[in-house]
């Protein structure tokens, strides 16, 4: 927003047709998905660092904090826009650019990082074993924290880096940051992290590629030996091997795949177009990148958690687990309120209790002989403690008694 329009009742309009409000409600959206997804991504990666301490998690869990960071300084941006009467001086709103630039760079180094650590686990699989750990972790994540914030802050320190003409009001990439710092942050981020994620693409490749073709010559081999099944025992064990190392290598190709697929689809056009920008002041691009292309570069802070939940088999167990958990706890609480409210059980009690009072029918059957000897030692077993000759007594009345009446229902000729 300019000054003119600071205190008028209209909406204002940037130069490409947005009103703030429009931009303000896309931000906020924006800043809402990426902060909850990348913390419910974050909550599972620190389940998994509980039950595994591993230094590729560690960096995978630095990717979604930054990221989270990136929702959390957009957030700044869209209450400006959706409050068209507040203006912003210039320093504060370095400021805001700087807190909005430096997870920015993080997320991006965090990727760069994720790629470095798997090429290493290929490549050097031995001396990887050795040299990663907490402490190697910890000071990689330094070490990229160090320069994310000292890149992000540096058009705050140094002057050469702000625009030299007036501020007009309106918080902006371009408004308030020289072309400069521009050209240093892609001279020693964008390209070499560019460049590198190509190689470690391209050299995994080659990797994985040489791994298929010694499956294939050992699978040659076995079936061209007469005999197969000595030749298949001595093959096995190293055709297993490599059938494994191989997937493992695909599946870490896939991964890096995928990351500098997204890091190229979302970021190259910024970086792209703002090189534009600088070398063609006529071209008038500075609103499409502000209002646009910028927004597509913030949405790689939500597409990663998304790569991760889906493509990385351990994240997506630990997001079901979680949830699962969840559901079955709400459910268990609901089960309780209604058992509360709800009479049935008493009725259900009740019946079950005329059920046990209904005489069986079996017992109504007459008593043999041996029955009559084997029923005072299970009634002894059942009814203990009692008196075991009043047991017996009472069978032996019993069995009398049924006699008797046995013998009176019998006709005298029979």
């Amino acid at each position: 927003m300019t000054p003119d329009n600071i205190g008028s009742n209209q909406p204002t309009v940037t130069s490409f047709g947005h009103s703030p409000w429009v931009m303000g409600m896309m931000l906020s959206v924006a800043s809402s998905l990426i902060i909850s997804t990348n913390l419910l991504v974050a909550a599972a990666l620190l389940k998994l660092l509980l039950k595994k301490c591993s230094q590729s998690w560690c960096f995978v869990l630095n990717l979604a904090l930054a990221d989270s960071l990136v929702g959390v300084a957009i957030t700044g941006l869209a209450t400006e826009d959706l409050s068209r009467n507040v203006s912003l001086d210039k320093t504060r709103c370095l400021l805001r650019m700087a807190f909005v630039i430096s997870p920015c760079i993080a997320s991006i180094m965090s990727m760069f990082l994720i790629s470095l650590d798997r090429y290493a686990a290929i490549k050097i699989p031995l001396r990887y074993s050795l040299l990663s750990g907490k402490g190697t972790a910890a000071g990689a994540l330094l070490v990229l924290w160090i320069i994310s914030l000292t890149m992000g802050f540096m058009p705050v320190m140094v002057r050469q880096l702000q625009v030299e003409s007036s501020y007009d009001g309106f918080c902006a990439f371009f408004s308030v940051i020289h072309n400069v710092a521009i050209v240093i942050f892609l001279s020693v981020v964008f390209f070499p992290v560019l460049a590198i994620f190509i190689y470690i693409y391209l050299d995994i490749l080659k990797i994985a590629s040489n791994h298929q073709k010694q499956i294939c010559r050992v699978r040659q081999a076995s079936s061209w030996n007469g005999d197969h099944h000595r030749q298949h025992s001595q093959h096995q064990p190293h055709h297993s091997y490599l059938r494994i190392s191989y997937w493992s290598h695909v599946k870490a190709l896939r991964t890096v795949a995928v990351l500098v697929g997204c890091f190229l689809v979302l970021w190259c056009p910024f970086f792209v177009v703002s090189i534009v920008h600088i070398l063609c002041k006529s071209c008038a691009l500075k609103a499409v990148i502000e209002n646009h292309i910028w927004l597509l570069g913030l949405s790689n802070s939500l597409i990663n958690p998304i790569v991760y939940a889906i493509w990385q088999r351990e994240v997506r167990l630990q997001l079901v687990a979680m949830f699962s958990c969840i559901a079955g706890s709400s459910l268990a609480a609901r089960a309780t309120v209604t058992e509360r409210g709800d009479p049935q059980p008493n009725v259900q009690t009740q019946a079950s209790a005329s059920r046990r009072d209904t005489l069986n029918p079996a017992l109504l059957q007459p008593i043999t002989n041996d029955e009559a000897h084997a029923g005072p030692q299970t009634a002894t077993t059942s009814l203990w403690p009692c008196d075991t000759t009043k047991v017996k007594r009472s069978t032996s009345d019993t069995v009398f008694t049924l006699y008797l009446s046995h013998k009176a229902a019998v006709p005298k000729g029979h």
